[in-house]
């Protein structure tokens, strides 16, 4: 789902763009108000649900740069900017950290003053195929702090970029705010052998008469414009319409340039590598476990091999391993087309799970797989609107709550969900919604059947150009993923790190991360379903 793939000759089902598309095309610089018929503003809250919102968006609240308009000259420009390795002649070995600070100057070669940049760093040994992601801290003054753990002996390299500048982040959280509207959504309505398409979202610009299909459980607003001959019931299914073009100034387009501020490499004024010497045998066991689920960085590559410093994950090499594992299980995968690929890894890697042909549309499903031998049921099922997938039936437009609701579970039922890309383009109270939603459904679903194995795997990064960005950055999916990964701590489930199995790899960054990545989020979610009996 990304900007180039899609038709631009959408049926707008109303009238409304042809009227008024001189709002949509022009960059709105005003702050539009927030307005009153959309979802997140009409949510009722208790006490407690306001308190953990707000400090929800304090904790992911972003530096912002100083009041008024700062020129493409005065941005952050990765190519002036460097880093250093603080005492790199100190002597090294495993377990040690590693500090090193990255100073940001703009395209004239001044040192930045403010921070608010958005960095992803990781250290890498080639030769040995391993990885970790780094601990950024922006010091908010032009300097960055980034913290590594040194996990393994070795040459190890220090890799940082620069994703975006922080003017750039700036327009990011505008266009969050103001044009939850930027990815659109259609419907088709049918009867007989006639049939409508109107445009959908979580809220529309008032003035046209709409289909009200909030759900009824769990109170997720979705609206449609309403046919103009169609009853709302004929609704026969969800499609995304679009992306939104012209959304930015031309200033801002500035700071959205592939091969000058997006994802690019800020290098090494000295050395960019340190020697690590091995730690003592002795303790070596107990070197790269961290008791703390929320250790940085909770795992690394070696020789290609997730190696998680939360828990022990064996290898399940050979496809009778995961038969043994899974025999007698039922496991659901809900979400986006990210735990798909589990589902397509699963099927294509064991022999005996066939897919069982639903007749679903391609890519977007329900699927489903069997193994009749082992008594093995694997499913997948997308999440709720918005989600921007070709076209899904209506009947299938199901949300992740009320599907675990229907769950009995137990020691034989298996749960891995990931809900976020599609989420990107909405305010972060649009998200807190869902997630609330779905906690609650997971904390009765474990209430009643505590040894339910329920797993989530975190969002990960993406390639990024000056489109994507706008609409599925990394730094909306960082944002996402950090509200997710509070929501659900001290929560039974397990998490799959995605985020630093995409940042700590060697590969370039994909949206569906390569088979040798989800091979490796595969035998993390396996064990925890099958723990390693110690």
């Amino acid at each position: 789902f990304s900007p180039q793939h899609l038709d631009d000759d959408t049926v707008s089902g109303s009238n409304w763009i042809t009227e008024n598309n001189v709002q949509r095309s022009l960059s709105q610089t005003t702050k539009t108000t927030r307005k009153p018929y959309c979802g997140y503003t009409q949510q009722t809250l208790s006490k407690r649900e306001q308190a953990e919102q707000e400090s929800l968006l304090a904790a992911i609240e972003w530096p912002k740069p100083p009041d008024g308009k700062i020129a493409f000259a005065q941005s952050t420009d990765p190519t002036h900017s460097d880093f250093v390795i603080v005492k790199p002649s100190r002597f090294f070995k495993v377990g040690d950290q590693l500090e090193v600070l990255v100073r940001m100057k703009d395209f004239q070669g001044k040192p930045k003053q403010y921070g608010g940049d958005y960095l992803q760093a990781r250290i890498h040994s080639p030769g040995l195929k391993a990885g970790a992601a780094g601990r950024i801290v922006d010091c908010h003054n032009g300097l960055y702090k980034v913290f590594f753990t040194l996990l393994w002996p070795g040459e190890v390299k220090i890799s940082v970029s620069l994703v975006h500048p922080s003017e750039a982040i700036q327009v990011l959280l505008r266009l969050r705010e103001e044009r939850p509207d930027r990815v659109y959504f259609k419907s088709s309505f049918k009867s007989g052998r006639y049939s409508e398409t109107t445009e959908c979202n979580v809220c529309l610009p008032g003035g046209l008469p709409v289909c009200n299909f909030t759900d009824l459980y769990t109170g997720e607003p979705w609206f449609c414009y309403k046919p103009r001959k169609l009853s709302c019931a004929s609704r026969i299914s969800h499609a995304k319409g679009g992306y939104l073009k012209g959304l930015l100034t031309q200033e801002e387009s500035l700071f959205f340039q592939s091969d000058v501020n997006i994802k690019r490499p800020i290098f090494s004024s000295g050395p960019d590598s340190v020697i690590v010497k091995p730690k003592a045998f002795t303790d070596s066991s107990s070197m790269d476990r961290a008791e703390d689920p929320t250790a940085s960085p909770s795992g690394y590559y070696y020789e290609d091999q997730w190696r998680s410093r939360t828990h022990w994950i064996h290898n399940f090499n050979r496809s009778e391993d995961i038969t043994e594992c899974l025999q007698g299980k039922v496991i659901h995968l809900f979400g986006d087309s990210t735990i798909r690929q589990w589902f397509e890894y699963l099927t294509a890697f064991v022999p005996d799970l066939v897919e069982f042909n639903l007749g679903s549309p391609k890519n977007v499903g329900p699927f489903m797989s069997v193994d009749l031998k082992h008594n093995i049921l694997l499913k997948f099922r997308c999440h709720g609107p918005p989600i921007r997938f070709s076209t899904v039936f209506s009947s299938e437009l199901r949300y992740i709550a009320n599907e675990l609701n229907n769950i009995v579970g137990g020691r034989n039922t298996v749960i891995a969900i990931t809900i976020w890309s599609h989420f990107s383009t909405f305010p972060v109270e649009v998200y807190i919604r869902r997630l609330r939603n779905i906690r609650r459904a997971v904390v009765q679903l474990l209430d009643r059947s505590p040894k339910t194995s329920i797993v989530i795997r975190t969002a990960n990064v993406q390639e990024l150009g000056p489109e994507v960005s706008l609409f599925n950055s990394d730094w909306y999916s960082f944002q996402l993923d950090s509200v997710m990964r509070k929501m659900f701590s001290g929560i039974a489930v397990h998490f799959v790190d995605a985020w630093e199995m995409s940042v700590a790899h060697y590969l370039p960054h994909n949206l569906h991360p390569n088979e040798i990545i989800v091979k490796n989020q595969i035998d993390a979610f396996l064990s925890y379903v099958c723990p390693l009996q110690t």
